[in-house]
């Protein structure tokens, strides 16, 4: 049921995705001007499907990121990386406390795999946002949603992979709690990404 569940929830983001694309590309690819670099992060964050906690992440940076759609997506992608490394620094933690029976600590395991391949696809999309240039855009951007979608999948893969294992109920709690977040925030990142991408097509 959670594969499911899962199914359906990644099927409503990527719908989420191509509606607020489309929503840009009918307004000419372009909001509103903003009059401060604030306004700029909430209206950015008002694309994104959890709002609130983007504001809350990237407002800290408004003098950093300004007005820039590649730079909001840089950050995000940043704190989304850190955080992850977070949660997968935790949950080994939680492994190795001897709190988890064979079968929950097996699949710990199999959910630490999964983060840190999600490591490193932020890595590898944050590595293609620092080399992106007006002659290879495209096949840049690209490179970018793969890795940001693949992350999404192996977070979410880790969740999965936890549900129905026999493991206390604080364990349980702090895993879905870290993973929620960190899906959040990758999920965030993306519709900032996809943002970036529709603003500097038809900007």
């Amino acid at each position: 049921m959670a594969t499911t569940f899962f199914n359906y929830s990644l099927q409503f983001l990527v719908l989420f995705l191509s509606l607020n694309s489309l929503i840009n590309v009918s307004l000419g690819g372009r909001q509103i001007e903003p009059t401060s670099n604030a306004e700029f992060i909430k209206k950015s964050c008002s694309s994104t499907t959890y709002p609130d906690l983007c504001c809350e992440t990237m407002l800290s940076q408004a003098s950093t990121i300004k007005t820039s759609p590649q730079l909001i997506a840089h950050a995000a992608l940043n704190v989304t990386l850190s955080d992850v490394k977070s949660a997968t620094e935790s949950l080994a933690k939680l492994s190795n406390s001897n709190r988890l029976p064979p079968r929950g600590a097996k699949a710990m395991q199999g959910c630490l795999n999964e983060l840190s391949d999600s490591v490193e696809e932020l890595r590898r999309s944050i590595s293609e946002m620092d080399k992106i240039k007006s002659s290879n855009f495209q096949k840049r951007i690209s490179d970018v949603r793969l890795w940001v979608g693949a992350a999404l999948t192996d977070e979410s893969t880790c969740t999965d992979g936890m549900e129905g294992e026999n493991i206390t109920s604080d364990a349980r709690t702090s895993v879905r709690s870290q993973i929620l977040t960190i899906s959040h925030l990758t999920s965030n990142a993306l519709a900032l990404v996809e943002d970036y991408a529709s603003l500097s097509r038809h900007g």
